[in-house]
Protein backbone atom coordinates (compact mmCIF):
# COMPACT_ATOMS: atom_id res chain seq x y z
CA UNK A 1 0.00 0.00 0.00
CA UNK A 2 2.61 2.23 0.55
CA UNK A 3 4.97 1.42 -2.15
CA UNK A 4 1.78 2.44 -4.21
CA UNK A 5 0.91 5.51 -2.64
CA UNK A 6 4.67 6.95 -3.28
CA UNK A 7 4.90 5.66 -6.90
CA UNK A 8 1.17 7.54 -7.18
CA UNK A 9 2.85 10.43 -5.76
CA UNK A 10 6.24 10.37 -7.66
CA UNK A 11 3.85 10.42 -10.68
CA UNK A 12 1.42 12.79 -10.05
CA UNK A 13 2.27 16.38 -11.17
CA UNK A 14 1.13 18.83 -8.21
CA UNK A 15 0.94 21.91 -9.33
CA UNK A 16 0.42 24.08 -6.42
CA UNK A 17 -1.22 27.19 -6.21
CA UNK A 18 -1.15 30.47 -4.00
CA UNK A 19 -4.49 32.35 -3.81
CA UNK A 20 -4.68 35.86 -2.89
CA UNK A 21 -7.64 36.60 -0.47
CA UNK A 22 -10.21 37.89 -2.93
CA UNK A 23 -9.79 35.48 -5.42
CA UNK A 24 -10.33 32.53 -3.35
CA UNK A 25 -13.14 34.67 -1.99
CA UNK A 26 -15.11 33.85 -5.82
CA UNK A 27 -13.77 30.84 -5.98
CA UNK A 28 -15.03 29.27 -2.64
CA UNK A 29 -18.14 30.89 -3.48
CA UNK A 30 -18.04 29.49 -6.70
CA UNK A 31 -18.16 26.06 -4.95
CA UNK A 32 -21.19 26.94 -2.48
CA UNK A 33 -19.39 27.58 0.77
CA UNK A 34 -21.34 30.73 1.11
CA UNK A 35 -23.85 29.87 3.90
CA UNK A 36 -22.75 26.41 4.04
CA UNK A 37 -23.55 25.06 7.03
CA UNK A 38 -24.55 28.53 8.22
CA UNK A 39 -21.27 29.47 8.02
CA UNK A 40 -20.20 32.72 6.01
CA UNK A 41 -17.76 33.00 3.25
CA UNK A 42 -15.92 35.06 5.20
CA UNK A 43 -15.57 32.13 7.88
CA UNK A 44 -14.48 30.09 4.90
CA UNK A 45 -11.75 32.32 3.87
CA UNK A 46 -10.29 33.20 7.51
CA UNK A 47 -10.04 29.28 7.87
CA UNK A 48 -8.02 29.09 5.11
CA UNK A 49 -5.92 32.17 5.88
CA UNK A 50 -5.37 30.63 9.12
CA UNK A 51 -4.73 27.09 8.19
CA UNK A 52 -2.43 27.25 5.18
CA UNK A 53 -1.89 31.08 4.05
CA UNK A 54 -4.19 30.74 0.73
CA UNK A 55 -1.68 27.74 -0.17
CA UNK A 56 -2.34 24.41 -1.84
CA UNK A 57 0.34 22.91 -1.16
CA UNK A 58 0.64 23.01 2.55
CA UNK A 59 1.81 19.87 4.67
CA UNK A 60 2.16 19.66 8.73
CA UNK A 61 2.68 16.84 9.95
CA UNK A 62 1.08 16.06 13.86
CA UNK A 63 3.47 14.45 16.68
CA UNK A 64 2.76 12.67 20.16
CA UNK A 65 4.69 12.89 22.76
CA UNK A 66 7.43 10.29 21.71
CA UNK A 67 7.95 12.87 18.18
CA UNK A 68 6.16 10.50 15.94
CA UNK A 69 3.95 11.81 13.54
CA UNK A 70 0.57 10.44 14.24
CA UNK A 71 -1.47 12.29 11.55
CA UNK A 72 -0.65 14.89 8.96
CA UNK A 73 -2.66 17.84 7.59
CA UNK A 74 -3.17 18.45 3.47
CA UNK A 75 -3.70 21.60 1.52
CA UNK A 76 -5.57 24.48 1.32
CA UNK A 77 -8.02 23.40 4.64
CA UNK A 78 -5.10 21.56 5.65
CA UNK A 79 -7.19 18.50 5.90
CA UNK A 80 -6.23 15.47 8.41
CA UNK A 81 -4.96 11.97 7.82
CA UNK A 82 -6.28 10.62 10.61
CA UNK A 83 -9.92 11.46 10.11
CA UNK A 84 -10.25 12.70 6.55
CA UNK A 85 -8.11 11.26 3.66
CA UNK A 86 -5.79 8.14 2.97
CA UNK A 87 -1.93 8.77 2.97
CA UNK A 88 -0.56 5.64 3.39
CA UNK A 89 1.32 6.65 6.25
CA UNK A 90 -1.57 7.77 9.29
CA UNK A 91 -2.42 3.60 10.80
CA UNK A 92 -6.23 3.69 11.25
CA UNK A 93 -7.18 6.42 9.04
CA UNK A 94 -10.71 6.64 8.71
CA UNK A 95 -11.04 8.22 5.38
CA UNK A 96 -13.97 9.71 6.01
CA UNK A 97 -13.57 11.86 2.45
CA UNK A 98 -12.82 8.83 0.79
CA UNK A 99 -9.78 10.50 -0.91
CA UNK A 100 -6.39 10.11 -1.01
CA UNK A 101 -4.11 12.74 0.57
CA UNK A 102 -2.15 14.19 -2.10
CA UNK A 103 -5.10 14.87 -4.27
CA UNK A 104 -5.61 18.07 -1.83
CA UNK A 105 -2.05 19.57 -2.56
CA UNK A 106 -3.00 20.11 -6.36
CA UNK A 107 -3.86 23.81 -8.24
CA UNK A 108 -7.83 21.78 -8.11
CA UNK A 109 -9.57 22.67 -5.11
CA UNK A 110 -12.82 20.57 -6.20
CA UNK A 111 -11.76 17.58 -3.83
CA UNK A 112 -10.61 20.05 -1.22
CA UNK A 113 -13.92 22.43 -1.07
CA UNK A 114 -16.23 18.57 -0.51
CA UNK A 115 -14.20 17.06 1.69
CA UNK A 116 -13.73 20.38 3.87
CA UNK A 117 -17.93 20.52 3.47
CA UNK A 118 -17.99 16.94 4.90
CA UNK A 119 -15.74 18.08 8.02
CA UNK A 120 -17.95 20.96 8.47
CA UNK A 121 -20.98 18.80 8.42
CA UNK A 122 -19.91 16.84 11.22
CA UNK A 123 -21.32 18.10 15.11
CA UNK A 124 -18.10 20.09 15.24
CA UNK A 125 -18.86 22.04 12.23
CA UNK A 126 -15.65 24.93 11.62
CA UNK A 127 -14.70 24.23 15.46
CA UNK A 128 -12.78 20.79 13.68
CA UNK A 129 -9.88 23.76 12.41
CA UNK A 130 -7.63 24.93 15.40
CA UNK A 131 -7.29 27.71 12.70
CA UNK A 132 -10.86 28.64 13.04
CA UNK A 133 -10.94 28.82 16.76
CA UNK A 134 -7.79 30.72 17.74
CA UNK A 135 -7.98 33.26 14.39
CA UNK A 136 -11.63 33.41 13.00
CA UNK A 137 -14.41 33.01 15.96
CA UNK A 138 -14.98 36.99 15.82
CA UNK A 139 -16.72 39.52 14.00
CA UNK A 140 -15.72 39.05 10.56
CA UNK A 141 -17.73 41.64 8.94
CA UNK A 142 -14.85 43.57 7.23
CA UNK A 143 -12.89 40.54 6.70
CA UNK A 144 -14.03 40.41 3.04
CA UNK A 145 -14.51 44.61 2.62
CA UNK A 146 -11.74 45.08 0.00
CA UNK A 147 -13.24 42.18 -1.86
CA UNK A 148 -16.19 43.77 -3.90
CA UNK A 149 -18.08 40.59 -3.98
Amino acid sequence: MKTLFLLSALLTVISPRTYEKCELARELRSHGLDGYQGYRLEDWVCLVKHESSYRTDVVNHNWNFWFSIVSTDYGLFQINSKWWCEDGNTSNSRNGCGIECIDLLDDDITDDVQCAKRVVSDPQGMRAWYGWKNGCQRDLSNFLSECSL
